[in-house]
C-alpha cells in the first residue's frame, strides 16, 4: 500500500510539511514511532496528546511523531483583534509553532499534511486525509495511536477522529496498533463510567508542558489553552475517585477506541450508544440507591 511518495519523500505534495528535530533521515525516523499523535491543528498533540509526548521524552526506546492534519488557518490570530493576520500569515506562523514544539518536546517526527478544515469535514475529500493516515501508521507501526475522541462537539476533531479509526481499518490486522484511545477536548471525558475511563497520568512533566504550550502564542490571545489544559489535567487527577486519595497530580482522559479496530462491523453510532447507555446506567444506579436508603 505504501505510497505518499515512498512515505514523505522529497516528491510529496507542497502543502505537507516534515519536521525531523534530530535531523535523522525521514523513513527511519518514521519507523522508530512507537506513539504516533493525531492531531486536527497546530497545538492539539500538546493539550490533549500530553501523554504521547511525555512518555516518549527524553527516551531512547520510544519515540513520539506527531501528525497534524490541518493548517489551521480558521483559528484566532496574533493579537487582540480577530483576523490580525491574513490566512496565508497565519498558517505560516502555525506551522512554525508546531515545529517548535516538536523541537522543545523532542520528537521523533512532526508531520503537518496542511488540510484545510473545509476538506476535513466534507466526506468526500475526507478521503485524501484517511489514505495519507493509513499510509503513515502503516510505516511507523507504533503500538499506539493518539487522536480525538468522537464525542468531541469540534467537529474537526471529530472528523479528524473519524479518519483515523477508517485509516486504521484499511491496514491489515498485524499493521493496526495495538491501542487507538480518542483523547478529551472540547468536551470532557469525566462523565464516563470508571470502565470506561482511560487514565493517562502525565504528572511531573510541568515544566515540558508548560514549554510545549508556550509554542504556541498565536492562540493563546485571548484564549488560555494553557491554563485550561493543566486545569482540567488537574481537576481530573482529584475528582477521579470520591473514596480515595490522589494517585496522581495531572491525569488525561481519553476513551479506549481500539474495540472499533477489533470488530468492523462495529458501528460508531453502536459504540458511542454503549458509552451513553453505560453513563446512564451508572448514574440511575446511584440515585436509586440514595433513594432506596430514603425510603
Amino acid at each position: 500500500m505504501l505510497v505518499l511518495d515512498d512515505v514523505l519523500g522529497p516528491g510529496r505534495p507542497a502543502r505537507i510539511d516534515v519536521f525531523v528535530p534530530d535531523a535523522a533521515a525521514t523513513g527511519p525516523a518514521l519507523r522508530r514511532t512507537t506513539v504516533l499523535g493525531i492531531g486536527a491543528h497546530p497545538d492539539d498533540l500538546e493539550l490533549g496528546g500530553a501523554w504521547g509526548v511525555v512518555s516518549c521524552a527524553g527516551r531512547e526506546d520510544r519515540w513520539f511523531t506527531g501528525v497534524t492534519c490541518t493548517d489551521g488557518a480558521g483559528a484566532g490570530s496574533l493579537g487582540a483583534t480577530p483576523g490580525a493576520l491574513v490566512a496565508a500569515e497565519l498558517v505560516a506562523r502555525r506551522r512554525e509553532e508546531q515545529r517548535a514544539a516538536a523541537l522543545v518536546g523532542g520528537y521523533g517526527l512532526q508531520v503537518q499534511l496542511g488540510h484545510s478544515s473545509v476538506e476535513v469535514l466534507d466526506p468526500i475529500a475526507r478521503e485524501v486525509l484517511t489514505e495519507e493516515l493509513a499510509v503513515l501508521i502503516e510505516a511507523a507501526r507504533p503500538s499506539a495511536v493518539l487522536s480525538h475522541d468522537l464525542l468531541d462537539r469540534h467537529a474537526t476533531h471529530a472528523a479528524v477522529g473519524l479518519a483515523a479509526i477508517a485509516a486504521c481499518r484499511r491496514l491489515p490486522p498485524e499493521a493496526r496498533p495495538e491501542r487507538l484511545l480518542g483523547v478529551e477536548g472540547w468536551r470532557s471525558l469525566d462523565w464516563l463510567t470508571s470502565a470506561d475511563r482511560v487514565r493517562l497520568d502525565v504528572s511531573g512533566h510541568d515544566l515540558l508542558l508548560q514549554r510545549l504550550l508556550d509554542c504556541f502564542p498565536s492562540q493563546l490571545e485571548g484564549k488560555r489553552y494553557d491554563r485550561a489544559g493543566v486545569g482540567r489535567r488537574h481537576g481530573n487527577a482529584t475528582f477521579d475517585d470520591a473514596g480515595a486519595f490522589d494517585a496522581a497530580e495531572q491525569v488525561a482522559l481519553a476513551v479506549d477506541l481500539t474495540p472499533l479496530l477489533e470488530d468492523e462491523a462495529l458501528t460508531v453510532d453502536a459504540f458511542i450508544d454503549d458509552l451513553l447507555d453505560r453513563a446512564r446506567q451508572e448514574t440511575l444506579a446511584t440515585l436509586r440507591s440514595v433513594l432506596a436508603s430514603e425510603g
